[in-house]
């Protein structure tokens, strides 16, 4: 099972936390490789990291990144989001060939219970799963051109990385992002639904609680 974060320094706290809860809530699963996309995170926390994840027995790959700026080839503005927050657009860039699916986890989110299901979901030929967002406004319909499509919250994702590779959906969604000028309110997640819909697998609304 592989599992992707974004942090930067700020927030190591609570990606520890985020670990914790699937390590101890999947002690069933024979091997979980952690993957986190960092930024300015200090040594030390790396460190303290890789050694909390070693003590359940998992591992943790690290892949440190400089000014986000430097991947995209247009200006951007986050609305006071961290940058780091586009990092899940670079899965095809950042993450080794071998990994062919994985699930992505924002940093805050806490796991209650087993994985496993969400892992081996079905999405019938679909790269990308997520649960619906009830909140989404409607001027954001409206912008991101919508219609009846579900607004999909991409706190948590099952991606078949392989599809997402062979279809260039990295470079899709980005692409989506360009033509709205980087002006996004919800960045890379408002990119995802405008440039996937239609294409996106709806998971359990237990995945958005």
């Amino acid at each position: 099972m592989n599992i992707l974060y974004t942090s930067d320094n700020n927030f190591v706290p609570q990606i520890a936390a985020a670990i914790c809860s699937v390590c101890e809530n999947n002690r069933d699963v024979d091997e979980i490789n952690f993957y986190l996309f960092a930024q300015e995170i200090t040594k030390k926390n790396i460190e303290s990291l890789s050694k909390f994840v070693e003590s359940y027995k998992r591992n943790l790959y690290v892949t440190e990144l400089d000014d986000l700026r430097n991947y995209f080839d247009f200006d951007f503005d986050t609305a006071g989001w961290r940058p780091i927050v586009l990092a899940r657009l670079l899965l095809d860039r950042l993450l080794p060939e071998e990994v062919e699916r994985l699930i992505y986890l924002d940093g805050d989110t806490i796991v209650r219970g087993s994985l496993v299901e969400l892992w081996e979901t079905d999405m019938h030929g679909l790269a990308i799963g997520a649960s619906t967002e009830p909140t989404v406004g409607k001027d954001t319909i409206e912008i991101l051109e919508l219609g009846n499509y579900p607004y999909i919250n991409a706190g948590v994702l099952l991606i078949d990385l392989k599809m997402w590779r062979e279809q260039h959906l990295g470079d899709r969604i980005i692409g989506y992002y360009r033509d709205k000028k980087g002006q996004l309110f919800a960045n890379d997640q408002d990119a995802i639904n405008g440039a996937m819909k239609g294409e996106i697998y709806i998971l359990s609304p237990k995945y958005n609680f």
